[in-house]
Formats: C-alpha cells, sequence, structure tokens
C-alpha cells in the first residue's frame, strides 16, 4: 500500500481504498507496531485531561508568552548560539552543548521515527505554535523537553563543581534561571497542546540522563580523542554515519531524520574541528580546548568582539549559501551512478535521483539554520504577534494526526454499535451522524445528569469541527485551521480531511550528503576555522595569553 504522497497533484491524499485502521499495520514491520499499539492507548487517555488543563488556563498573554519562548528549545536557537561560545572564549563548554544538543536531538528523532505516534488530538485540544514544522513531527518523545533539560541540568552541573569560581549570588541566580528554563519550557508544551505528559516526562528524562554522561564521561573522552591519531575521529564519523544510516524508517512523511543528519553533521566537524587544536599553526586555543578554563576576551574592547561575532556569522553563511547549491548541483549526477550500480540505500520519502533530473534552484532543505532571507521575516514575527502565521489550530495538521483522528473514530464508531446493536442497521453515515448528535445531549437530559467539561472533550476526540477563526473562545491573535466535519469512515472522509493538510516539501536523496557536509563544515569553522582568521586579521587572542 502507497503512503500519501509528499509531492505533486494530489499530495497527502491517501489511495482508494485505504483504511486509517490498517496503515500503521502495513507501514510497520509487525514487531515495531505492536510496541506502538501497546503505547497509544496511553496517549488517546490523557488527551482530554490535557484539554482540560488547557481550556482552564489559556489566556491571551500566556498563548503568547509560551508560543515564543518555545523557540528557546529548539534546534534553531541553539544552533545560532553555539558558534558564538567559541568565539567568546568558551570552548569547553560549547562544546559540552553541542554533544547533549546532539544527542538529544538525534535519539529523540530516532525514537519519534521508531514509535511513530501522534501528537494529543486536536480537538479537543489547540495547537498553539509559531513553528509549521514541529507540528509535522510525531510527538513521542519531546525534543524541546529533551532540549530544554538537557541544558539546564549540564549549566546546574557546572554551577555545582567544586570548581567554579563564581560568586555565590551569581550562582544562586543562574541556578533559578535554569529552573525557571526547563520548567517553562516543558510546561509550554503541554500548554500549547503539542506534547502530553508521557512526551514531556520521557523527553525530559531523556535530557537529564544524556547531560550526566556528558559532565561526568564528556571531557575524559575529548582527552583522549584528542591526544590519539586522526584514527579516532575518523572512527567517531564513522559511528555517527552508520547511526544514521540506521536510524528507523517513518510510517509517515516526519521530518525527525532531516534534524537527526544535521546534528550528526555538527558533531562531525565538531570532532575534526577540536582535533585540530594544536595541531594547526596560530590556533588560539591549544590550552583550553578540553579544560573548563576560559578565554577573556574583555581586553579586546566591546567593539572588537561585536565584530568578531559579525564575522564569524557572515562567514558560517557564506559557506552554507555557496556550499549547498554547488552540491545540490553536483550530487544528483553522482548519485545515479551509484543507483545504476544498485548500491542506493535509499529511504522512503526521499525521491530517488533517477526521477528528477535536478533540485529546483531555492528549494528549502531545511529549517534548522535559517537563511539570510528568513532574518527580517523572523523579527517582523516577533514584533507583530498577528505576522506570526498559523499560531493557534484546531484540526489535524500532519499525516499521523489525520491518521490518529480517523483511527480514533472509527474506534468510537465500533464500540458505538457493540453497545447499541440497533445502530447496525443504519447503513449511511447520515444516519450515524444524527444518532450521534441526538444520542450524548438528549441522553444525558432524559437521565438529567450533565456531562462534565472532562467528559465533553473526551467526546469531542477524533471530531475535526469548523471552529472560530479567530483562535477559539478567547479570540486568539493568529487565525485557527477550520476543518469541515467529516463523521464517520469512507474512503471520502479521508480524502477531504487529507487534502486539508499542509503539503510536506518534496525531499530529494541527494539531501542527507548535502546536509552532513554543509552542517560538518559550520562545527569545523566555528570551532577551528574562525578562530583562526580572527587570529590572521588581527581580531585574535593569541596575544592575550602571551601578554599574561
Amino acid at each position: 500500500m502507497s503512503h500519501p504522497k509528499a509531492s505533486g497533484e494530489g499530495a497527502d491524499v491517501p489511495d482508494a481504498g485505504l483504511r486509517s485502521l490498517d496503515h500503521y499495520k502495513r507501514a510497520l514491520p509487525k514487531w515495531r507496531y505492536a510496541v506502538r499499539q501497546s503505547a497509544l492507548p496511553l496517549i488517546r487517555w490523557e488527551t482530554p485531561y490535557l484539554a482540560w488543563m488547557q481550556h482552564n488556563l489559556r489566556t491571551p498573554a500566556l498563548d503568547s508568552y509560551f508560543a515564543i519562548t518555545a523557540n528557546l528549545g529548539t534546534h534553531t536557537f541553539f544552533m545560532i548560539g553555539l558558534p558564538i561560545l567559541f568565539w567568546c572564549g568558551y570552548p569547553a563548554f560549547g562544546k559540552g552543548l553541542v554533544h547533549i544538543l546532539a544527542l538529544g536531538v538525534f535519539w529523540t528523532g530516532f525514537i519519534k521515527d521508531f514509535y511513530s505516534l501522534p501528537r494529543p488530538l486536536s480537538p479537543p485540544l489547540h495547537r498553539i505554535t509559531m513553528s509549521g514544522s514541529a507540528a509535522l513531527e510525531y510527538g513521542f518523545p519531546s525534543t524541546h523537553s529533551a532540549n530544554a533539560v538537557s541544558v539546564a541540568v549540564y549549566g546546574l552541573l557546572l554551577l555545582k563543581d567544586p570548581e567554579n569560581a563564581l560568586p555565590p549570588t551569581t550562582r544562586f541566580c543562574l541556578e533559578i534561571l535554569a529552573y525557571f528554563y526547563a520548567v517553562s519550557i516543558v510546561f509550554g508544551r503541554l500548554y500549547c497542546g503539542m506534547h502530553g505528559f508521557l512526551d514531556v516526562i520521557i523527553g525530559s528524562i531523556l535530557g537529564a540522563v544524556i547531560s550526566l554522561v556528558e559532565f561526568y564521561y564528556g571531557p575524559p573522552l575529548d582527552e583522549y580523542m584528542h591526544s590519539s591519531s586522526w584514527i579516532a575521529p575518523f572512527i567517531a564519523g564513522l559511528v555517527i554515519l552508520i547511526l544514521v544510516r540506521i536510524h528507523p524508517e517513518p510510517a509517515d512523511d516526519c521530518p525527525c531524520f532531516d534534524d537527526s543528519v544535521a546534528f550528526a553533521g555538527v558533531v562531525i566537524g565538531l570532532e575534526i574541528g577540536t582535533w585540530t587544536y594544536g595541531r594547526i599553526p596560530m590556533d588560539p586555543w591549544e590550552t583550553h580546548a578540553h579544560g573548563r578554563s576560559t578565554v577573556d576576551i574583555t581586553p579586546l574592547g566591546l567593539l572588537t568582539n561585536v565584530a568578531r561575532i559579525v564575522i564569524g556569522v557572515l562567514i558560517v553563511f557564506l559557506w552554507r549559501e555557496s556550499m549547498k547549491p554547488i552540491l545540490l548541483e553536483t550530487l544528483p549526477s553522482l548519485f545515479r551512478l551509484i543507483e545504476t550500480a544498485g548500491w542506493s540505500l535509499p529511504r522512503r520519502f526521499f525521491t530517488p535521483a533517477s526521477e528528477y533530473k535536478s533540485v529546483p534552484p531555492g528549494s528549502k532543505l531545511d529549517t534548522m539554520f535559517p537563511a539570510a532571507s528568513d532574518f527580517p521575516r523572523m523579527v517582523e514575527s516577533i514584533r507583530h504577534p498577528t505576522t506570526r502565521g498559523r499560531s493557534v489550530s484546531i484540526g489535524p495538521q500532519s499525516a499521523a494526526d489525520a491518521y490518529e483522528a480517523l483511527a480514533y473514530r472509527e474506534r468510537k464508531r465500533r464500540e458505538s454499535l457493540s453497545s447499541n446493536p440497533s445502530l447496525r442497521s443504519k447503513n449511511s453515515n447520515m444516519e450515524l451522524k444524527s444518532t450521534k448528535e441526538e444520542g450524548p445531549s438528549e441522553c444525558a437530559q432524559t437521565s438529567g445528569a450533565q456531562q462534565s467539561s472532562l467528559q465533553q472533550y473526551k467526546a469531542q476526540m477524533g471530531d475535526v469541527a469548523e471552529t472560530d477563526a479567530a483562535g477559539g473562545p478567547q479570540g486568539q491573535n493568529g487565525h485557527a485551521q477550520a476543518h469541515a466535519v467529516v463523521d464517520g469512515h469512507d474512503e471520502t472522509d479521508e480524502e477531504k480531511m487529507f487534502s486539508l493538510l499542509v503539503r510536506p516539501r518534496v525531499r530529494y536523496d541527494v539531501e542527507v550528503v548535502t546536509k552532513l557536509v554543509v552542517y560538518a563544515g559550520i562545527a569545523w569553522f566555528a570551532t577551528a576555522g574562525i578562530p583562526i582568521i580572527f587570529e590572521l586579521i588581527g581580531m585574535g587572542t593569541n596575544h592575550l595569553s602571551e601578554e599574561l
């Protein structure tokens, strides 16, 4: 059975005869399907409780706060900020953060694609987000939570280290900030309807474990990597490539793999770059590569330090914007030769080179690291919240959402039929819909009992209804994504629901190698190349250590 297409006419519309209850059974190996089905009831059970909590807490101010601060837990935020740590005298801290974030993004993406579990259903939940791509990923576990908790735990471990020389008051304030940051991001994922309790709990545990491992075992491993021959970074890069290759195939067109590949490239570039410490002339970090000491750059002056950051960012963007089109232009021909020789190992949802002539210019192949043209829009979205795009959405946003809504609705229909045999004689979906609409309200009135709000949210699960275009009962900024009611379970319903989804972008087989090379280059420049360029143009730090 084929899956919704990623591009072209009829994208996201399932083939005739597709049944949502069978989709994952057909798309996943039998053992993975069994594991997924064992976890799915918990996702469904927690959804109405999340909706009840969201309904009782939502305000316009909190909507804006949690939607904006969610960006502080994204890989894009860290990808922009991490290089600056290396240029501002904190290379050891920067390397530790790269390790924990790379591991967090890779393993949460690995688990997401393995389980292929949906996010909590909408409706009844409202999805509040500034990122359209985040909603296209699976829900379990939460990458935001893993990122936030790993950074907070790693920071707390460093602050409590006996070697930490910061004043007690400063350490106390930073500790409070770390706790607040982690709690705010994690709770925000629940508030925004993007994740459930299980998602954030497992994501948080994973983030904490990764930080503990990096804090206690990262430094000795770094020392070994740095003191060994070129064989060590080579083996490390090979292990990373193997992990990328065995990344599970998802059941739907989920972009988790894209993020994993990007961070895999970052780690490869980081290990190569830090291995060269002390091995390249004018290397400014020779004595600080693996210790926890820092380089005081304040003697350089404010203007010089600002200029260093601006120059560093420009070099990174120049590398990205020049190397990406070169690779996308040259790699398809090579991939076609490899495919002809029978060596290709294509992934699902990636178009093989034999099916396209070239990658269209201007294709947005990733959202991990923004293009230069994206910055005006990003600034505008922060200054004017109404331009944030789909900030509040009700209804399926991804194929996983749609399949889950259809599957849950079918389950409710079967339960209704089994509990009321008289419904089995009703053949039309309209008759079932009419009975369904009359049943809950009129039966409640007849029995004299009213449904609690929690029961109402349970009743809404799996129902995709039109909603207020202003963003729900509170009239939030942004617009809610309205979907038509498609009750019952037939081919027309499925096609209608899938046709309302945002179409995934076309993905090409050459993207994997392109991202590995581009992001490995970004990491190498940030850790090794750019500091040496600073020395060449008179903005380096070598003379500071000589003066001391």
